[in-house]
């Protein structure tokens, strides 16, 4: 019996089967078991949990493929790294698993292929009348040549803004963008010449135009345009042919652009008639032009999309929602242009340009901000200059004849009737 054991026994055991070792002493529990007879006192167990029950394997599924969400696109502009003219479109390449929303087979289920699969998803045409892809090919290397013989046949000619799948491509594109792609600019001209549709959309919403842009092809740039190219580029896409060429630094397309009549300004408006209920509000800076060209330190670009009439304030067309903007984000261009740690000339054309200087909390902007870039000293001790100093009513002037003007007859300043130094004063020359 239990009673008969020796006290070092049942310290022993009763040492193993506390729940807390340490939480009472021996000497107490021998005390307390010699008053009771010996008995060991009743101790709390530790309760049991119940067992979980096993979760579930959740089933993967694939994004949906419909046209209208890849026309939307994820990127911007052409991922680095990307080789090849058609690697910005594969590089966005949708690999779902699923099927789409109408019911058609997704890759794993048409196969192994997924080239194959994406021509049937997105080729205008079904895949027995797709099979020949020479046109697109001849684009693609750019054999003008070869592009001359098949267009004289009608079979071809109809089959000029055909979108299908060609020899180095994974998404379906017509034989324009795939040559506004590469850069091959007489194919450009030649395809347009006989009839390629300059504005018509990818399935991500990209037009030749834009893939010119992002791939850097100044001469396929200026022959779209001049063929009547939009130079906003589509709606269905997020990023716009002005925005890219301020974030890579090319000013020579970007001035192309501008001249061709390219919106200098974020227009967030969903359709093209400006209705209240259809419009939506500025949230973010990252969006505009300004904005990415002065966080890359693209001081040209920055400049030309200014003297453009870009808002030296917001970058914007429409209202802008300063609360909603994201906490800690920069409030306005000026306050993005410190916090990236840009030079003094960034900031002095601002102030040139007629800049709320207001709106910058300058007093928490240090030596050291709490951006990732330090504040550059000079060009915060020229900006601290600016606050404390009043415009000048020359200044003043130029700046609200501009405005009064507006930035789409910002280039008829040369044809006004003003003397020549009046002219440059105000194109600031």
């Amino acid at each position: 019996m239990r009673g008969n054991h020796s006290a070092a026994g049942i310290l022993r055991v009763d040492y193993w089967r506390s729940p807390s070792r340490t939480s009472r002493p021996a000497s107490t529990r021998l005390r307390s078991e010699a008053g009771s007879g010996g008995a060991p006192s009743a101790r709390p167990r530790k309760p049991v949990r119940p067992a979980r029950a096993r979760r579930k394997p959740r089933p993967r599924r694939g994004p949906s493929l419909s046209a209208p969400e890849v026309v939307a696109g994820r990127s911007p502009s052409c991922p680095r790294g990307a080789r090849g003219p058609g690697a910005a479109a594969e590089a966005e390449a949708p690999m779902a698993e699923g099927g789409s929303p109408d019911g058609r087979a997704g890759p794993g289920s048409a196969g192994r292929n997924l080239k194959e699969w994406l021509r049937e998803q997105f080729c205008d045409h079904p895949l027995e009348h797709c099979e020949d892809t020479r046109l697109h090919d001849a684009a693609y290397v750019g054999d003008l040549q070869t592009l001359r013989s098949l267009l004289q046949e009608e079979s071809y000619r109809s089959r000029i803004n055909e979108k299908s799948v060609w020899c180095c491509g994974w998404l379906p594109c017509t034989p324009l963008r795939i040559a506004a792609t590469a850069g091959h600019g007489n194919c450009v001209d030649f395809l347009i010449r006989k009839g390629a549709e300059v504005d018509l959309v990818d399935v991500k919403g990209q037009t030749a135009l834009y893939v010119a842009v992002v791939n850097g092809h100044l001469e396929s740039t200026q022959i779209l345009l001049e063929a009547g190219a939009d130079p906003n580029g589509s709606r269905h896409h997020r990023s716009t042919p002005v925005y890219h060429a301020s974030r890579v630094g090319r000013a020579d397309i970007l001035k192309a652009l501008i001249r061709y009549g390219a919106d200098v300004d974020v227009n967030h408006h969903l359709t093209p008639d400006i209705q209240p209920r259809f419009s939506r509000r500025l949230t973010s800076l990252v969006v505009c032009p300004l904005y990415i060209s002065a966080a890359y330190h693209n001081l040209q670009c920055f400049r030309l999309l200014l003297l453009a009439g870009a808002n030296p304030d917001f970058n914007c067309n429409g209202p802008v929602n300063t609360q909603g903007f994201y906490r800690g984000s920069p409030g306005c261009v000026m306050d993005a242009v410190l916090r990236h740690g840009c030079e003094a000339a960034f900031v002095s054309l601002l102030v040139e340009f007629g800049a709320n200087l207001n709106l910058v909390k300058w007093e928490s902007l240090g030596p050291e901000s709490r951006g990732r870039r330090k504040v550059d000293p000079e060009a915060l001790q020229v900006f601290k200059e600016a606050r404390s100093v009043p415009r000048t009513l020359l200044c003043l002037c130029r700046v609200a004849v501009r405005r009064a003007l507006g930035k789409y007859r910002l280039h008829l300043i040369p044809s006004l009737p003003l003397p020549d130094p009046i002219k440059k004063f105000l194109l600031h020359e």
